[in-house]
């Protein structure tokens, strides 16, 4: 299991913070009726990259969604900068991909229930 500092640990929680709440402005602009939330947020060591994984319901929509993210990538980085240049020295590349624990974990009910 991967050790991350605890700067990683704060850049993490602040960029997943952040990252929230522009997805929620996003959210109630262009995907009423779509949850989407940030589940879990990791960054390098050297700060540079932010992956960013994303939970979508209903999953139907969610790599539709994802591209269309990854298409506004470069306008979300800006926003988060906006937010976060403060409080940390570059800000990092964002990678978004689709968090599918909670698919996995319906699939294994199903075959649990069978």
């Amino acid at each position: 299991m991967e050790q991350f500092s605890t700067r990683q640990n704060k850049i993490s929680r602040l960029v997943q913070r952040e990252m929230a709440d522009i997805l929620l402005q996003l959210n109630k602009s262009k995907y009423q009726g779509k949850l989407i939330s940030v589940s879990i947020v990791r960054v390098t060591k050297d700060m540079s990259i932010a992956r960013i994984y994303l939970s979508i319901f209903p999953s139907e929509y969610s790599a539709e969604i994802l591209s269309e993210i990854k298409l506004n990538t470069k306008a979300i980085r800006g926003d988060l900068g906006h937010r976060i240049g403060k409080s940390v020295r570059i800000i990092p590349e964002l990678e978004f991909y689709i968090d599918d624990s909670l698919d996995y974990i319906e699939h294994i009910d199903d075959l649990l229930g069978k």
